[in-house]
C-alpha cells in the first residue's frame, strides 16, 4: 500500500541497491546495524585548504571553511561569529574566522566512542547570550564501558571551557550496540528541548513506549518534563516521549514556515524518511517500512497500518539520511523554504522543495563530490554550512556564483 502524502524518489532493481546497503555493524542483525556509519572511511576527505573552492556546482560553489576535524557530527553558531563543532571522538572544537582552534573546549563529558557513538550534537540555549548554556548529546558509557546510551548535558561556555556541567537527560536505551544513538537536539520557540534517541539496534523496542528506544523526547531546558507532554501520567509510558516508533533519527529541525517539527529517519536498506513529528504519534518502525533487511530479506510486508504515521517523503534506495536544515536566507532566494538533507552513504545533499507540509520535488546536489554529508545548517549569514564525516573531515559553506 502506498501512502497518500509520501513522495517516492526512486525504485531501482536490487543490484543497484547494493552500493548503498552496507553491511551493518555493532548491533548487527538483519536490520539492527546501520549502513550510514559503517566505519570504513578514507583517511582524508579531500585536499581543499581553508578558503579554497572544494566543489563547483551549477550556480553555487562549496568553499572550505576549515579542515582537520575528526568525524565532525554537529555544529552551532555563536553570537560572536564563532562556530562550535563536535568531533565524534569526544572533542568540542571552536572555529573562528576560518581557523580551527588547536585546543578543544574543556569540560566535555567522557563519551563511549565506539561504532556510531561518541560526542554527537551541540545546541545553544535560546537565551545563550544571557545565560551561556551549551547543550551536548553523547553516547554515555555504562559501568565497565560494555554498554552505552544516549545522554544530554549542559554547561556554561566561559572562555575556552564548559563550566557547571550537569546531566539533564539519560535515555533508558542501554545496549552493547554501537548504533542508532539518535542525539539530534532542537529547541522550539517556547524554550523546550527536543532530543532524538534511536532504537539502539533493537528494533522491536521502538514500539514499546515504556523505554526511550526509537523516540523523540521533549524536555524543559533543565531536563524536567513539561506537563503537557502527551504521555505524562500514563502508565507504561516514559513521560519525556513526544513521539515513538522511530529507527534512527539523525536530523531534526523546526520548519520556519509552519513551526512544525520535521525529522529525517535513516531507514534500513531503503526507506529513509522525512517525517512530520506530532505529539503522541507512532511512526511505525519496524511494523511498517519502505525498506528491507540488509541481507535482502523482507523486513515487513506493510508500508502502512492504522494508527501509524506516513512520511512526507521517502527514499528508495537510501541516501543514508543524516542532518536536516530548512533554508531561510537571501543568498539563494530560489532555495528559500526548501529542506536540505545530508546523505552519508549516498554522498549527496538532497534539496526537497516544500509547499507547507507537502514535499513537492527533490533535487540532488553534490552527487559527484563524493563526500559523506553528516550535518547541514542554515547559517546566520545566509549561507548553507556542511560537515563531512571522514577521519579528516571539514566544515564547508555553500556560496552562490551568480
Amino acid at each position: 500500500m502506498m501512502p497518500e502524502r509520501a513522495s517516492l524518489i526512486a525504485t531501482l532493481p536490487l543490484f543497484l541497491l547494493l552500493p548503498l546497503a552496507g553491511c551493518g555493524e555493532g548491533g548487527g542483525g538483519a536490520a539492527g546495524g546501520a549502513a550510514d556509519d559503517a566505519a570504513v572511511d578514507p583517511a582524508d576527505g579531500g585536499s581543499a585548504a581553508s578558503g579554497a573552492v572544494a566543489y563547483q556546482g551549477d550556480g553555487f560553489r562549496v568553499v572550505a571553511v576549515t579542515r582537520g576535524l575528526e568525524h565532525p557530527w554537529g555544529m552551532a553558531f555563536l553570537p560572536d561569529g564563532g562556530i562550535l563543532v563536535t568531533e565524534r571522538a569526544g572533542r568540542l572544537r571552536l572555529v573562528r574566522d576560518g581557523v580551527l582552534d588547536p585546543a578543544p573546549i574543556t569540560g566535555v563529558p567522557a563519551v563511549w566512542a565506539n561504532g556510531q557513538g561518541g560526542l554527537l550534537d551541540v545546541a545553544l540555549h535560546p537565551d545563550f547570550a544571557e545565560n551561556g548554556w551549551v547543550y551536548l548529546s553523547f553516547s554515555k558509557p555504562g559501568p565497565g564501558g560494555e554498554t552505552a546510551t544516549t545522554a544530554v548535558v549542559r554547561g556554561r561556555l566561559d572562555g575556552h571551557a564548559l563550566t557547571g556541567v550537569e546531566e539533564i537527560f539519560e535515555a533508558d536505551a542501554w545496549t552493547r550496540a554501537g548504533v542508532h544513538f539518535g542525539s539530534r537536539l532542537v529547541f522550539d520557540g517556547e524554550g523546550r528541548l527536543f532530543v532524538t534517541v534511536g532504537d539502539r539496534g533493537q528494533m522491536e523496542r521502538a514500539q514499546d513506549p515504556s523505554n526511550h528506544q526509537g523516540t523523540i523526547n521533549r524536555l524543559n531546558d533543565d531536563g524536567s518534563i513539561p506537563d503537557d507532554n502527551p504521555f505524562v501520567g500514563r502508565a507504561g509510558h516514559e513521560p519525556s516521549i513526544w513521539a515513538y516508533g522511530i529507527r534512527s533519527p539523525q536530523g531534526l529541525s523546526l520548519q520556519p514556515a509552519t513551526g512544525e517539527l520535521i525529522e529525517t529517519e535513516h531507514g534500513p536498506r531503503g526507506g529513509d524518511e522525512l517525517n512530520h513529528i506530532r505529539p503522541g504519534r507512532n511512526y511505525g518502525w519496524p511494523a511498517i517500512s519502505f525498506g528491507i533487511n540488509y541481507d535482502g530479506t523482507v523486513l515487513t510486508e506493510d508500508t502502512a497500518r492504522a494508527g501509524m504515521e506516513q512520511p512526507l517523503h521517502y527514499w528508495v534506495p537510501s541516501i543514508a539520511t543524516s542532518g536536516l536544515a530548512f533554508y531561510t536566507g537571501d543568498r539563494f532566494p530560489q532555495w528559500r523554504g526548501s529542506a536540505f538533507v545530508g546523505g552519508l552513504a549516498g554522498t549527496v545533499l538532497a534539496r526537497v522543495e516544500m509547499d507547507g507540509l507537502e514535499a513537492v520535488s527533490e533535487e540532488r546536489l553534490l552527487a559527484d563530490w563524493g563526500e559523506r554529508i553528516r550535518d547541514v545548517r542554515d547559517g546566520p549569514d545566509g549561507f548553507l554550512y556542511l560537515l563531512t564525516d571522514v577521519a579528516r573531515g571539514g566544515l564547508y559553506r555553500l556560496e552562490p556564483t551568480r
